[in-house]
């Protein structure tokens, strides 16, 4: 199998434990869901929140959903001026047959504004 990625954002409303955790998993359900990848698959995800998200670690949504065995790492997104606010942003390193253009990242809420081309 091929190594790939697959990249997503979402915007929460306020800086609060559940909703981090809850919009986190809710992304990647999506994404799990639209690109039909097994657990097992899933080698690691790396999880960034905009610096006015310290309420929870992103991350503790992967291990909610029983991702166990997987590698996960939480780490601040630059702060751009201008920049999209309240963001978490994922990408997801799967085991998989399927092509680059195959691949579907997903962005939901607040965060379509990252990818209007999708």
């Amino acid at each position: 199998m091929t190594v790939r990625a697959i990249r997503g954002a979402v915007t929460v409303e306020n800086n609060s434990a559940f909703e981090i955790i809850d919009e986190t998993k809710a992304l990647l359900t999506e994404i799990i869901k639209e690109n039909n990848v097994e657990q097992d698959n899933i080698i690691s995800i790396i999880f960034t929140a905009t610096k006015d998200l310290d309420a929870a670690f992103p991350a503790v949504a992967a291990r909610q959903l029983g991702w166990t065995r997987v590698a996960l790492m939480c780490t601040s997104e630059i702060d751009v001026p201008g920049s999209l606010k309240s963001c978490i942003r994922v990408l997801l390193h799967i085991n998989s047959e399927k092509s680059n253009s195959e691949i579907k990242n997903i962005y939901l809420k607040g965060a379509k504004v990252l990818r209007p081309d999708l």
